[in-house]
């Protein structure tokens, strides 16, 4: 992609709206547009890191064996009232009316089609367990939107929902989810902790919000410092064992880790004054153990193996897929832009040309864009007409890991300047040396849609 030719609106001031940095700097970064309060469209750039934090989502559920699907986002409020939860629900669930004067809402989560579509479909034990999911846009109609993406009406949420014969299975689904989710936030470069919290409007008594911290976090959090030394890493996991995925919970969640909402003064004392944290964090997951809150009063029942109907157990699993994005930035950035994980950037390698029109530094710089490409990942080449300055600001504003400056002075010497990102180092190598890096580092990296 060459920036000439792209839709890059970047700006130059911050919009007086934002009031904190993941929103200004999309913003900046022209990431994002707001169409009204709390609901944006995603422009080109902002889209690409959109995708590519789902597309890591759908890996690490599909790994683990989760099935994808997709739901309507307009539900029918006959299936809340069978659940209970329409008129429980709130003020934040977008209720409507069409033109037949049927009850309708906007769906700010699924329990209850999910649950409907179960019973529909599933009759024994034997085909359990099962655990569905869906990566989808929502509605809740927060009374104050701000922050951006981090508390809009309209988001993009993964909703998984497991269903299983007994509590036991139902809570190795629980457990299970815990391990995919620390996976998925690692390659999002993500540490985010699971703290126990509350169910809210959900339900069920086992739940366990992952936060990331960070100062603009809505959610103070109280936290035994070692929680921050544990790393999922790269280890290899039986998805099926409940014993595996009970010991990454037990490894995880033994250390005291919650949000204020159910915060026990009592136990946080019991800890080590030098290892007792407070912050704030940005909720960006939770998982839920609810039992039979739904399946009972909705008839989502399976012959057993007695012969006898059994209302299943479930679970609902999120992750905020919208809302990560703001969170990454949050946890990546510096005075000149973001700084973004190679994982989700949205484009690898930024090759910057320093006298566009000069033969020998179009000719390297379109060499070096297939030489990137050809090692699987997405060059984007800054090929305008600009002073040397605007164009290195608009890299560091917009975050690619590596950057590549060409220029007639070091191509006489035989070398081109390759920089990092995160650390800000610069070398002078050779065109082959600098793709060579890049290999050697991009090798090390599992990339979203490269499989799992």
């Amino acid at each position: 992609m060459r920036l000439s030719r792209y839709f890059l609106p970047v700006l130059k001031e911050t919009p007086s709206e934002a009031q904190i940095v993941s929103h200004r700097l999309m913003l900046r970064a022209g990431m994002i547009k707001q169409s009204s309060a709390g609901i944006y469209s995603w422009l080109p750039l902002g889209y690409k890191v959109l995708r590519n934090i789902e597309t890591i989502v759908h890996e690490e559920q599909q790994r683990v064996g989760h099935i994808p699907m997709l739901m309507p986002t307009l539900q029918s409020a006959d299936l809340w009232r069978e659940s209970g939860r329409y008129d429980a629900y709130g003020p934040e669930m977008l209720r409507i009316r069409d033109r037949q004067d049927r009850d309708m809402l906007f769906g700010p989560t699924n329990e209850e089609m999910i649950t409907d579509i179960f019973r529909s479909h599933v009759s024994s034990y034997k085909d359990l367990p099962l655990t569905l999911y869906h990566i989808q846009w929502k509605f809740r109609d927060e009374i104050r939107p701000r922050f951006g993406v981090m508390r809009g009406r309209e988001f993009l949420m993964k909703d998984g929902y497991n269903f299983d014969l007994t509590k036991e299975d139902a809570l190795h689904a629980y457990n299970r989810h815990l391990v995919s989710y620390l996976r998925t936030y690692e390659r999002m470069g993500l540490q985010a902790i699971p703290m126990r919290a509350d169910s809210g409007p959900i339900g069920g008594d086992d739940t366990h919000e992952f936060l990331v911290l960070a100062e603009t976090g809505e959610s103070e959090v109280f936290y035994d410092s070692e929680i921050t030394d544990l790393t999922f890493g790269e280890r290899e996991i039986d998805h099926d064992s409940h014993e595996a995925c009970q010991a990454v919970l037990e490894e995880f969640t033994s250390r005291y880790a919650r949000t204020d909402e159910t915060h026990d003064e009592a136990l946080f004392n019991q800890i080590p004054e030098e290892r007792r944290r407070v912050a704030r964090g940005i909720e960006v997951g939770q998982i839920f153990y609810f039992g039979t809150k739904y399946s009972e009063p909705m008839g989502a029942t399976v012959q057993g193996p007695d012969g006898k109907p059994v209302p299943v157990h479930m679970g609902s699993h999120g992750i905020g897929v919208s809302r990560l994005l703001g969170a990454i930035i949050e946890a990546s950035h510096d005075d000149k832009g973001i700084i973004w994980p190679e994982a989700v950037a949205p484009f690898h390698v930024g090759i910057v040309n320093l006298k566009q029109g000069d033969d020998e530094a179009d000719a390297a710089c379109d060499a070096l864009y297939a030489q990137v490409a050809a090692l699987g990942l997405e060059p984007l080449y800054d090929d305008r007409n600009e002073r040397a300055g605007g164009k290195f600001a608009t890299m560091d504003l917009i975050g690619l890991p590596w950057r590549i400056t060409v220029g007639p002075r070091g191509l006489k010497n035989g070398v081109v300047e390759l920089t990092s990102r995160r650390t800000g180092e610069s070398e002078e190598l050779s065109p082959e040396a600098a793709i060579a890096k890049l290999k050697e580092h991009f090798s090390a990296i599992n990339l979203p849609g490269k499989g799992v």
